[in-house]
């Protein structure tokens, strides 16, 4: 049986999934930079990191992070600072956001992985599932199997948006690979993630 309120919350979670965030911005970026396949890999990675953020609510672990503003902020302090640990790469020339390295570009694992930590350095993310999702919940109805359906409609919604995101982004990789300017644009990418960074730590994201 499917939660009476699926169909609301299926537009409240894709209306929370088109509002700019890290995932997004660095979804685009790399898709951009890297190629689609590095793109997929990342969107993997951040769905099972939502669905293990959604794992850890039904536990109470995202409550704690949602109750205690020491947990919350240092899960935001520890995002932020991966972030920009990644625009540094790119600023230094790595692979992760560089143009001109298509060649010599990571395996998918490496980007999945990055995927699932950003996602699990999401304190917002556990916020959603703590606050927004329960109120979506009839009492009437079991709980467990609604909590569950839900969690997985929203890491659905999540990753259509993230895949067309990364086909989107995809389109200029080429163009990026060829042009004269590829430094410049790396350095360019650099700087965008460390204001995705920025937009992070201030807790102004999704």
């Amino acid at each position: 049986m499917l939660a009476p309120m699926l169909p609301s919350f299926l537009l409240v979670a894709l209306l929370v999934e088109l509002t700019p965030g890290p995932n997004m911005g660095w979804l685009a970026l790399l898709s951009a930079s890297e190629g689609r396949r590095a793109g997929f890999a990342a969107t993997a990675g951040i769905g099972i990191g939502l669905a293990i953020i959604a794992a850890a609510s039904a536990l109470g672990l995202a409550q704690l992070a949602h109750a205690s503003d020491l947990v919350f902020n240092l899960l935001r302090y520890a995002g932020a600072g991966y972030l920009l640990f990644l625009a540094w790469e790119a600023w230094v020339g790595e692979r992760e956001v560089s143009p001109g390295a298509a060649g010599n570009s990571d395996p998918p694992a490496k980007h999945f992985r990055r995927g699932i930590i950003i996602n699990l350095l999401n304190p917002k993310a556990a916020v959603f599932f703590v606050v927004v999702l329960p109120g979506y919940i009839t009492v009437s109805q079991p709980v467990a199997a609604q909590t569950l359906q839900l969690s997985f409609a929203y890491v659905g919604v999540a990753t259509l948006i993230h895949i067309v995101i990364v086909l989107l982004s995809g389109r200029a990789h080429e163009w990026l690979m060829n042009s004269p300017s590829a430094p410049l644009v790396r350095r360019g990418f650099a700087l965008m993630l460390a204001a995705i960074a920025l937009w992070f730590f201030v807790g102004t994201f999704e």
